[in-house]
């Protein structure tokens, strides 16, 4: 059992760059939710997908080549496959908002998504839909959004490589890095395979656990050392997430953010990118600070973010308790600080 404590200091928001709202739907019958992250105004938008495992809707848009520029939002949800309606509850929102892009007779609000798999929580037959994406949507705002077993992580688990059974509770975090005026923030549903690390330490903060359930076992180590990984089925993790800043960026530039992005993932998680995650990150530049620092600042800057956001996701979440029921079994999935 670890004696260090963890830190808590606040790591800033996804909602301190200009023009980016934020909003979560969280269902607690189960738990799983979603979250919306609004770019009202419109956002140059970019994407990377480093896992194998992915589910999501409208990345081929944000591929630079092709034609659209801005989005008008990203979701984020549960569920696995079936969470991806809930972009479609976004969509609904946002043109109700006259929100969209215009094509004369009306306006199509633009909304990528991503899909994390909690099914293994609670009863799968409950899932975000397209009236959870709508919620998330109205509920959404520039204040801080609320971490850990909220909107698209109130169902994630980390550290699964030896079994559910001796996985922790995932979640939701944001963090945000501001340089001379110019802030690059990030929000990450960490839903994990391997362990959730430190950024700055290398300590193992939440992951599989040893088999009396008390300790963490640090699962690159074990894995090193020789003891099997259980079989695992594709795709039944994940950490999807968004940075976004209101530097000035083109689109070529809003995917080249999405993809060091995921290097702040792999400073915070241990494996990571595996056969059966389907890590996606987003990116979205509104442009609302009227200038940029240069790539290599904001490549550090979306990178460092990302690394911290992911650590808040687990810092802020509670331990999850599931009794059994007709269509799950019980599940327990200790906190970070439930460890210390």
């Amino acid at each position: 059992m670890s004696s260090c404590p963890l830190p808590m200091a606040p790591a800033g928001s996804i909602t301190l760059v200009q023009g980016i709202e934020v909003g979560h739907f969280t269902d607690t019958r189960r738990p799983t939710g979603c979250t919306a992250i609004l770019a009202k105004a419109g956002a140059v938008g970019g994407v990377d997908v480093r896992g194998a495992a992915p589910g999501t809707r409208e990345t081929d848009l944000l591929h630079p080549t092709n034609l659209v520029e801005r989005v008008h939002a990203i979701m984020l949800a549960g569920g696995s496959a079936w969470g991806l309606d809930a972009a479609s509850g976004a969509m609904r929102w946002l043109e109700e908002q006259g929100v969209g892009l215009d094509i004369s007779v009306g306006r199509i609000p633009l909304v990528p998504a991503a899909v994390l798999f909690d099914v293994l929580v609670g009863d799968m037959r409950i899932r975000p839909d397209a009236q959870a994406g709508y919620a998330a949507c109205q509920a959404a705002s520039s204040g801080m959004p609320a971490q850990g077993n909220v909107g698209a992580g109130a169902g994630a688990a980390v550290g699964k490589i030896f079994g559910i059974h001796r996985a922790m509770k995932g979640g939701i975090g944001t963090a945000s890095v501001t340089v001379d005026g110019v802030t690059v923030g990030a929000i990450i549903a960490c839903n994990a395979l391997g362990d959730v690390l430190h950024p700055d330490t290398a300590q193992v903060v939440a992951g599989a656990r040893t088999s009396d359930g008390l300790g963490l076992i640090d699962t690159r180590r074990a894995l090193l050392r020789g003891e099997p990984p259980q079989p695992l089925l594709a795709g039944t993790n994940t950490t999807i997430g968004v940075v976004a800043t209101d530097a000035t960026i083109t689109k070529a530039q809003a995917n080249r953010l999405a993809t060091v992005g995921h290097d702040g993932l792999a400073r915070a998680i241990n494996p990571v990118h595996t056969m059966s995650d389907g890590d996606t990150l987003f990116c979205l530049g509104t442009g609302a600070a009227g200038r940029s620092p240069g790539m290599m600042v904001l490549a550090t800057m979306a990178a460092e973010a990302v690394a911290q956001a992911t650590l808040q996701a687990v810092l802020h979440a509670n331990r999850l308790q599931i009794d059994a029921g007709e269509n799950h079994k019980a599940l327990h999935l200790p906190s970070a600080a439930d460890l210390q």
